[in-house]
């Protein structure tokens, strides 16, 4: 349950630094932070895979770089279920996902030990 939470807190402190950073996404508060960090991670676990299948030839065609739209779309997806949590442009959640992929991944390698 710890990994959980570390998972859940570290995404958090993404979604803030990526808030912070970029003018065109907007977090209210700490909370809405969190909700946001649980809510994708459950888009993460359950819709992001679907969306990778399906568009695999996308993937093939761009060596990958896909990935990066799709982790965009699954913020953009995130930021209309919770309230309080705004993306403004596909261009700005590209550079949140970069950026929530990178302080979330340092982040929870920090808390893991």
């Amino acid at each position: 349950m710890s990994h959980f939470f570390a998972k859940v807190f570290s995404t958090m402190i993404a979604l803030l630094v990526a808030a912070y950073l970029i003018p065109g996404i907007t977090v209210s508060s700490i909370w809405v932070g969190f909700f946001a960090a649980v809510v994708l991670g459950f888009v993460n676990g359950f819709i992001k895979p679907i969306f990778t299948i399906l568009t695999i030839p996308f993937t093939i065609l761009t060596f990958g770089l896909f990935l990066l739209v799709i982790n965009a779309i699954m913020l953009a997806l995130t930021s209309v279920l919770v309230p309080g949590f705004y993306v403004g442009s596909l261009f700005s959640a590209i550079l949140a996902s970069v950026i929530v992929s990178v302080v979330s991944g340092i982040l929870h390698n920090m808390l893991e030990d």
